[in-house]
């Protein structure tokens, strides 16, 4: 079904170890509106949404699991140098003892991912509206991660980021415009 090229859909760069910021990212790594939770969004509501707008969902989950690759990058370039005592100060010292410098799912506050972040009603534009807002809730908390660094090669990553959440937003509010004409259609069988 997919194709893999084994490189990030967009370059990944940081300038120095972070781990503060870091732990602000894992809200994009595991969080109810970050890149996993979006993922499994989309590809699951695609089986309950008109053949008009499937491939949108499949290719923006895909998308959106790219997305989780490039903040798993990310976290892990901001704390591959990190000492413990950084980890620490960071806020990340339990998330150090539990799992090193391994990733885990869970969101900035340490809460663990859980599939009651995902939403999935049945109904096409309900499913699309929780989508539209989904990508405004990340697009608003990567730009409150770019206030929070100064780095500007990290920042890059993360605008390329907020852009796409916005690209996708539109796309599904496109997507809502061709259900409702649809629906709207008169039906002469």
């Amino acid at each position: 079904m997919w194709i893999y090229e084994k490189k990030l859909q967009y370059p990944v760069r940081v300038s120095k170890c972070d781990p503060r910021v870091a732990r602000y990212l894992v809200e994009q790594y595991g969080g109810a509106d970050g890149e996993l939770s979006a993922a499994l969004r989309y590809l699951n509501q695609r089986y309950s949404i008109p053949d008009k707008v499937v491939g949108l969902l499949t290719d923006i989950g895909t998308e959106e699991l790219a997305h989780l690759e490039m903040i798993a990058t990310m976290i892990y370039k901001l704390t591959k140098d990190a000492t413990p005592q950084q980890m620490e100060a960071a806020g990340l010292g339990d998330n150090y003892v539990i799992h090193d410098n391994a990733l885990f799912y869970n969101n900035a506050s340490g809460v663990p991912w859980s599939a009651a972040y995902i939403q999935a009603k049945g109904d096409p534009l309900a499913d699309l509206y929780e989508d539209i807002a989904a990508e405004e809730k990340a697009r608003t908390t990567y730009q409150w991660i770019i206030d929070m660094t100064d780095d500007v090669d990290l920042q890059d990553g993360l605008k390329f980021l907020r852009e796409r959440e916005i690209v996708h937003a539109m796309r599904f509010k496109e997507a809502v415009e061709i259900i409702k004409a649809d629906r709207d259609t008169k039906k002469v069988y």
